[in-house]
C-alpha cells in the first residue's frame, strides 16, 4: 500500500480504471497478470497477443474487457480461408446509386478480438498489420481511419500447429506485448468450478462502462507518469545488450535478431501504464522487470544453434534481466 507522503494517479481517472480491473478479474480465476496486461495495453494504445492452450480464458477476459467499455467491440474467428476483405470491408455496388459504397468490416470497431490469429492466411495477416501500425485501412486505392481508441487484442493456440501461419516478426513486432497463459493450479481449479456454478443462478456485474473520452484522458494521464533518468538508462542498456557483446557476451552469441527501439519505446510505455494502475505517478525498475519478457521476448528472435541447445527468447530476456541492473 501506499502511505499518504506518496504520490498518487489523480484520482478521478484512475479510479474508473481500477474499477473496470476489478470488474475483469471478478469474472477469472487466477489470471491478474493477463488482466494486467490487458489494462495497460488498453492504457497505452497498444495490442496484446494471448497465447495458451484451450479453455484458458483468453477469449473471455477480452469480452469482460469488452463489457467494461462503451466503445465498439468485435470479434474476427480465424480460419485458413478467411479473405482481407472479411476483415477490413468491401466495396458493395448500390444500383439505384449508381456506384460502389465502402462497407466497413469487423475491424472498423474500438475493442477487436482477433481469435486463433496465426489460422489467418498471410494476406488477412498483412491487412491486420496495417491497422495495427497505422490505425487504419486502405480498400479500393482509398484509406479509411479507423476509430479512436483502437485495439487488437489477438490469442493463438500453443499445442496446436496444423492448418496455422506462423506471425511473421514485423506483425509480432507491432503487438506491444506477448503474454503466455498456463495451467491453473487445482485450488485455482476448484475455484473455476464453483465460478461457473455460481454464474448458472447469477451474473457477474461489470462497473459503469468505461466510455471512448475516459480511455484517451486516462492515456493522456498515463503518458505523464515519470520515468527517472536512472530507469530510461536502465530500459535502454537492457535493450542494448541484446544487440552489444557487453554486458553479457554468452547470451549476446545466442541472439539471431535483436531487440528494435520499438522495444525500448513499448517498454517505457508499458512501465508508465503499469505505475498508473498502481496508484503511482512514477515508474520503478520493479515495473520494467516485472513486465521486460512480455514486452521484449518476441522481439528477439535466437540463433538456431540456441534453440538446438533449448534456449527460448524469453529465457534469455530473463537471465539478462539477472546481469543487467538498475544504477
Amino acid at each position: 500500500m501506499l502511505d499518504a507522503a506518496t504520490r498518487t494517479a489523480p484520482a478521478a481517472l484512475a479510479h474508473p480504471i481500477a474499477e473496470l480491473s476489478r470488474g475483469v478479474q471478478a469474472g477469472l480465476i487466477g489470471r491478474t497478470p493477463m488482466v494486467e496486461r490487458l489494462m495497460i495495453a488498453l492504457l497505452v494504445g497498444g495490442h496484446l497477443l494471448i497465447e495458451g492452450a484451450p479453455g484458458l480464458a483468453k477469449t473471455r477476459a477480452v469480452k469482460r474487457l469488452a463489457s467494461g467499455l462503451s466503445c465498439t467491440f468485435s470479434r474476427i474467428q480465424c480460419t485458413p480461408d478467411l479473405m482481407p476483405a472479411d476483415l477490413t470491408g468491401t466495396q458493395v455496388f448500390r444500383p439505384e446509386q449508381g456506384r460502389f459504397e465502402f462497407v466497413e468490416g469487423p475491424v472498423f470497431n474500438s475493442l477487436v478480438l482477433v481469435d486463433e490469429i496465426n489460422r489467418a492466411p498471410p494476406k488477412v495477416q498483412s491487412a491486420l498489420l496495417e491497422a495495427m501500425a497505422e490505425g487504419q485501412v486502405t480498400a479500393g486505392g482509398v484509406t479509411y481511419r479507423l476509430p479512436e481508441p483502437f485495439m487488437v487484442a489477438a490469442t493463438q493456440n500453443s499445442i496446436e500447429h496444423e492448418g496455422t501461419f506462423p506471425l511473421p516478426e514485423a506483425q509480432l513486432d507491432r503487438f506491444l506485448m506477448h503474454v503466455l497463459v498456463d495451467f491453473p493450479d487445482a485450488s485455482s481449479e476448484r475455484a473455476i468450478l464453483d465460478l461457473v456454478e455460481r454464474e448458472a443462478t447469477e451474473t457477474t456485474d461489470m462497473p459503469h462502462p468505461l466510455s471512448a473520452d475516459a480511455i484517451l484522458a486516462a492515456r493522456a494521464e498515463v503518458a505523464r507518469v515519470h520515468l527517472a533518468p536512472a530507469l530510461k538508462d536502465f530500459i535502454v542498456r537492457l535493450v542494448m545488450a541484446t544487440r552489444e557483446e557487453q554486458p553479457a557476451p554468452d547470451i549476446r552469441r545466442a541472439i539471431e535478431h535483436p531487440v528494435s527501439p520499438r522495444g525500448t519505446l513499448s517498454l517505457a510505455a508499458a512501465a508508465r501504464a503499469r505505475a498508473y494502475l498502481n496508484g503511482r505517478d512514477y515508474a520503478t525498475p520493479e515495473d520494467v522487470a516485472e513486465l521486460a519478457p512480455d514486452v521484449l521476448a518476441h522481439r528477439l528472435v535466437p540463433t538456431w544453434r540456441a534453440a538446438a541447445d533449448g534456449e527460448t527468447a524469453r529465457g534469455l530476456i530473463g537471465r539478462l534481466l539477472s546481469v543487467v541492473q538498475p544504477l
